[in-house]
């Protein structure tokens, strides 16, 4: 199941109409005046079949809770989780191996300084 973070909403609060496109922006990360333009330009191009599909998507879709995201730093980062997840997953990792080398030497740095602290990690071991 999805989270509701990573799940496709109408968008109210950016909205022109119903808050499709502004939805479809805020789930891409693009900006929704090109996904507006998007929207025309198909329309014109498809001779009007995207109007009809807007409106049953501005039905269909729910809208978007307004504490789903604290900041935007949080909204940007569910854009990238959802564009690319593994890419995110691989960064956390990274992020959290470079936490652990970072707590390592700090651990190194009490330890090696204090004889007191290192006896009782050995005897802990």
């Amino acid at each position: 199941m999805n989270s509701p973070r990573t799940t496709l909403y109408r968008d109210k609060q950016n909205a022109k109409l119903m808050g499709v496109c502004s939805g479809v922006a805020d789930y891409t990360g693009v900006n929704a005046f090109w996904v507006r333009l998007g929207l025309i330009a198909l329309t014109f191009v498809a001779g009007g079949m995207t109007i009809p599909i807007y409106f049953i998507a501005g039905l269909l879709l729910n809208k978007k809770p307004p504490h789903l995201y604290v900041d935007h730093e949080e909204s940007n980062y569910w854009q990238r989780v959802r564009q690319n997840p593994k890419r995110t997953a691989r960064e956390i990792r990274s992020r959290m191996k470079d936490v652990d080398r970072r707590l390592a030497e700090v651990e190194t740095y009490y330890v090696s300084n204090n004889p007191r602290l290192n006896a009782e990690i050995e005897r802990l071991r």
